[in-house]
Formats: structure tokens, sequence, C-alpha cells
């Protein structure tokens, strides 16, 4: 092939249409939601989830994307419906009223299948024809399938009817959901043949693991596309259902420059005078009433006095008590929750499992949309899960707040056995920066000590700081390095007052000095300023006998001048006028 010639252009592959749940989480999994106009199957036990899924998927539907829906039910009827989802928010009987949803009750009962013979589909296929067309529906629901099929023993004919039943969702070009109770064995279904006719299969799974539950959600199959292959943990609540996917491991997220202040300006010195990256994650580490708790209320403090949101997830005392004792060392943390600035989410880590816990924090930070998380603190949940299995989750939330550019304080307690050190080890390798409080305990008293152990990017002190807790906030005090090693608490406050002392002693001795010197000073400069004056008197006794002499001079040299002149008979001007005077 010649250099010159011109490559093929790429050949670009049709998108499957795709149809939006509006369930948190489930379209990030599916990567665009259900495949539109084609079945979708849910399956599992009792009591995973299914109706509430399905029904979420026609509520959603309605409104939120304007897409009306039918809701076949085979169990429940409608009031019994409307009535058991009325809890999280969902007003069936409304959206009825303005022709958005049409629920059909199909009682199904086993011995008129039994008594009729041949089954058929084709009058259910003209009820729902009709509530489709009805209301112009985009989306239908069948729940539970079984119930159709009950007490039906030719398998031909089942097999038949399933795929007729499919057939016609399929031509009506409505998004289908069919729900289906969990088979035996390996079979995903009862009759074993919904999920090969399906385009989609969902399966759900209700675990209970050392007496807590946990609900999880695997995509089977998913026809025409990619999707998401793992476990998902999802959680059930007032707000509905949300899926928590696993976050990006690929590691590509954005980072930020910009530093934020720990609320400690003695703190933020030692991290190289600016404080923490803003969107990294720092761990707070230390044995019991070390202050860990007071340093990430500090934190949250200075989140919300800056005008950012603060979520608080407190895992071993209540907002009430927190707010109470930070009262004590003068920050008010009420405030900030009175102005929606701060969020409290309490809850003992024995609530749920750990999938249910990440869920329901992801959930909070969506709601809330925070700058700073804090966590507090996060050795509680090896109760409810192992060291690897924690890390794990630690590494799902570091990796979505990461991508979420928010910034997290961890706690972490540290009791001096290998669960914990392990802990604080795994856990200190994921974070940006690591902060250790120890006791440090010396002549019969217990004070604070406070490293920076790591922080990753910025320039921060390698030394030990004293950390002080009084009435007006926290601060860091450098420790005194004296002969008997670091001193802190009374013996720095001792050492100091020594120290004070004898800077005190050893000036009022230099003054002492000082002022001697200045006495013998002046005694010189008198005696000084007496030869000065004998001096000037000398002089002027000497000058005089000068000035005498050289008169004496002056007048002997001039009567030597006159004798000379008489001697030569010289008549001066002088003499003249004198003699005509006499005449």
């Amino acid at each position: 092939m010649s250099k010159f010639q011109k490559k093929p252009n790429k050949i670009t592959h049709p998108s499957l249409p795709k149809t939006l749940t509006g369930i948190n989480g489930l379209d990030e999994i599916t990567e665009g939601g259900l495949p539109t106009g084609r079945p979708t199957l849910i399956c599992g036990e009792a009591g995973c989830g299914k109706t509430l899924m399905a029904i979420e998927f026609i509520v959603r539907g309605a409104v939120e994307f304007n897409e009306p829906g039918v809701f076949i039910a085979f169990e429940e009827k409608s009031d019994e419906l409307a009535m058991n989802v009325a809890s999280l928010g969902f007003d069936l009987k409304k959206l009825q009223k303005e022709n958005l949803l049409k629920i059909d009750h199909v009682h199904v009962d086993r011995s008129e299948i039994e008594e009729t013979g041949e089954y058929d589909l084709e009058g259910l296929f003209i009820r729902l024809g009709y509530a489709i067309d009805s209301i112009g529906a985009k989306r239908v629901v069948l729940d539970t399938l079984e119930n159709l099929f009950a007490g039906l023993s030719n398998q031909g004919v089942l097999r038949a009817e399933i795929r007729r039943l499919f057939t016609f969702l399929k031509d009506k070009g409505v998004t289908a959901i069919i729900t289906g109770e969990r088979g035996e064995g390996a079979s995903l279904t009862r009759q074993g043949l919904e999920e090969y006719v399906s385009d989609c299969v969902i399966l759900l799974d209700h675990r209970v693991i050392n007496q807590i539950s946990t609900r999880r959600l695997r995509i089977i199959k998913y026809r025409g596309t990619v999707h998401g292959t793992n476990e998902y943990p999802f959680l059930i609540d007032e707000d509905g259902i949300s899926v928590l996917p696993v976050t990006s491991l690929k590691m590509a997220n954005s980072v930020s420059s910009e530093r934020i202040s720990t609320g400690i300006p003695a703190l933020d010195d030692m991290l190289g005078g600016k404080g923490l990256y803003r969107g990294g994650s720092v761990l707070v580490s230390g044995t019991a009433g070390t202050g860990k708790t007071s340093l990430s209320a500090s934190f949250a403090n200075e989140t919300c006095n800056r005008g950012e949101r603060c979520v608080y997830f407190a895992m071993e005392e209540s907002p009430n008590q927190i707010i109470r004792n930070m009262r004590s060392i003068g920050i008010d943390l009420k405030k900030h929750i009175d102005s929606g600035l701060l969020y409290f989410n309490a809850s003992r880590p024995n609530l749920y499992g750990l999938e249910m816990h990440l869920v329901a924090m992801h959930k909070c930070i969506k709601k809330y949309k925070p700058s700073v998380v804090v966590i507090d603190p996060i050795t509680n949940f090896i109760n409810i899960g192992s060291v690897s299995e924690v890390k794990n989750m630690l590494v799902r939330m570091i990796d979505f707040l990461q991508e979420e550019q928010i910034s997290v304080m961890f706690t972490a307690l540290s009791l001096n056995t290998i669960v914990n050190e392990q802990t604080d080890e795994g856990v200190s390798s994921l974070v940006d920066a690591w902060l250790l409080v120890r006791d440090i305990e010396f002549n019969g008293e217990r004070n604070r000590g406070l490293y920076v152990m790591k922080s990753r990017g910025m320039k921060h002190s390698n030394q030990v700081r004293e950390f002080v807790i009084t009435d007006s906030g926290l601060n860091l005090i450098e420790v005194y390095l004296g002969p008997d090693g670091v001193l802190t608490g009374s013996a720095r406050q001792q050492q100091m007052l020594l120290e004070e002392t004898g800077a005190a002693i050893h000036s009022q001795a230099i003054g002492r000095k000082d002022r001697e010197i200045m006495r013998k000073r002046k005694m010189l400069e008198a005696k000084i300023a007496t030869l000065n004056s004998e001096y000037e008197s000398v002089e002027e006794e000497l000058n005089k006998f000068y000035l005498e002499e050289e008169l004496k001079k002056q007048i002997l040299a001039k009567s030597r001048a006159e004798v000379i002149r008489l001697r030569k008979g010289e008549v001066t001007e002088d003499d003249k006028k004198g003699d005509k005077g006499s005449k």
C-alpha cells in the first residue's frame, strides 16, 4: 500500500437505545439505563426489593421523564400497592388521576386454570394493550410473572406463552420490567426460561451475615452493550432505592493545588504554612482521649466559617454530645447546624453492613453536596468486617470523594493491638496526610503530642508539637528539649520559669555592672575635666610670659633704633614739627 493512500475510515456502530430508570446509581451501572423497547427481568427471593424497584422505575419515568407507565400486578391490589409505597413519597393515586400511571390488578386463580384446559394469554394481551394505548404508556411492569403461570404443568405451552408475551411487549415498543421469583439450583427463575428470553437480567439478593442484612444487585446479562458485572449493594429508605456503583479504579481523577486551613494555625504551619490540599484525605489516629474528635470538629468548624458545607459522620457519639463537648473548648457547632452548613449523620456501625454504610454515605454526600466530610472513627467498622474488607470499603470511599473533589478527615482509634495496627497501616497508605496524636507521659503527668507522619506533595514539619486543648480552642506548642529529653506540660513550664528566672537574675547583674561602669566613667570624666582646666591655666601663664617677652623685644628694638638715629644726627619729621612749634 502506498504511503499516500488514505486509510479507511473507522467504522462506527450504532449504540443500543436505553431508557433512564431514574433510580440513583442504577443508570450508572447500566451505563444509561434499561434497553428501550425491550423486556428486562428482575429476579430474586422474597423481600429483596423486586416490586419496589419496578414501581420506582414506573414512577420516576412518569415524574422525571414524562413517560406514562402501566403496572400490572398479579399479587397486590391497587390500593395495597399505593399504601405500601406511600412511605417512600410515591403518590400513585395522583399519578393515576393525571393519566401518567395505570395500575391493573389481574386476579389469577389456580383452580380456574386447571378447569379451563387450553391455556392462552390472549385475554391478558387485550387487557394490557388497552391499558398501554389508553395513556400512551412508554413503560410497563408485570409483577410477578410466576402467578400468571401458576398451576400450569405443560412446559411446552408455558414456554410458548412466555415467548408470546415477550414478543408482544417488543411489538408494542414499550420498555418493560418483568419481576420473577428466584428458582431452585442454578435457575434464576422458577420457570427457568425468562432469563433466556429477556434482553437484560438483573438479580437482586438479600443476605444476612453476622446478623447484619445487606441487599445486593448484579446484572447477569445485558445484550448489545457493556455494563457493570460486579455485585453492587443497594439501600432502600424513605427516598426509594440507591445503588452504589463501584467507582473507577483507573486513578485518573483531577487534583487541586488549592490549600485549605485545618482550623488550627499552628497545625497549618506544620503543613507548610498553608494547610491541607483541597480534595485530599487526612487520617488522625491516636489512643482514646488524645483529642481526635476535637481535631475533626475544628476542621468542620473552619469549613463552615468559610461558608462551605460539611457532613459529619459520627460512629460513636450523638450529635448533641459532640455539640456539648465542643462548646467546652470554644467551638460552637450549633450555629452551623442552624445555618444549614453542617449536617450530622450519626449511626452505630452494626446498624448496617459495610456496603450499606457505604451506600448511605454516598447518598448523604450526593444529597448535601459538601466540600468537606468527616468520618469519626473508621476503626469501629472492624466490628462488622475484616481489616481487608474495611480497607476495600475505604478505598472506594476515598476514590469517590476524590472524584467529587471533596476533602475528607478520618479518625482512627489506636489500641496497640494487631488488628488496629493493621487498620492504621492499611488506611494510612491510602490517605494523603497522616497525623498521629500520642500520650507523652513524664514525671507522673500525661500530655499530648502531635506528629505529622506524612503529608504528600507538601513540605511539612518533622518536629513533635505539644497538643494543648484549652477553653478557647486548640493549639500546638513547641516542646522543650532539655538535658532529660522532651519536656511537656508542667515540666516544660517549670523549665521555662527557671529559664525566665535565670534570665532575670542575669539581667539584673548586668544592670548593676552597667551602673558601676557608669559611675566610674563619670569619675574619670570629672578628673579629665580637672586636668584639662589645670592644663589650660598653665598654658595661659605660658602664653602670658611669651607675650611679655615679645613685647620687651619690641620695645628694646625700638629704643635701640632711636639711639642709633640720635647718634647719626638724623632729624625726623617729628623732630621738625617739634622745632617749628617751639619757635
